[in-house]
């Protein structure tokens, strides 16, 4: 298992990983498989979506924040209930499949670290399973 370690700046934000996972694929030299992507953070998330506009990032953002208030009504002391709410919203896990060492995502298409409770330092714990089929015996 492969750890990626990321520092978010703001209270809530949605921070591209797409680069790091790439280089992560190319250092490790991984050609053919799946990339399984998890949080293991209860007021973080996991989101993959269009990462071409940056309105995007910013929509889905004002819109969690709309359904689940910061500052509403919640029985958890710790202040944070809202961003427990939002990871469980959004998810803490990825799949990503990895077809000639690269990420195989649409177009448009990029990861994303969901920070609910920043700014922290956070981890992202990745794990690649390499597709074998077809390959000979010993090879």
């Amino acid at each position: 298992m492969e750890v990626l370690r990321i520092t978010t700046t703001r209270k809530q934000e949605m921070l591209d990983i797409t680069p790091h996972l790439r280089e992560l694929v190319k250092e490790k030299g991984w050609r053919e498989g799946i990339l399984f992507l998890f949080c293991p953070h209860t007021t973080g998330g996991i989101a993959i979506n269009e990462n071409y506009d940056p309105t995007v990032k910013e929509d889905i953002l004002n819109k969690l924040e709309e359904l689940v208030p910061s500052k509403g009504q919640y029985l958890h002391r710790e202040g944070n209930a809202h961003a427990h709410i939002k990871s469980c919203l959004v998810g803490i896990q990825q799949a990503v499949l990895v077809h000639n060492g690269e990420l195989a995502l649409g177009t448009w298409q990029g990861v994303f670290f969901c920070e609910w409770d920043g700014p922290r330092q956070r981890q992202i714990w990745v794990k690649f399973h390499e597709d074998n089929r077809g390959k000979p015996e010993g090879v």
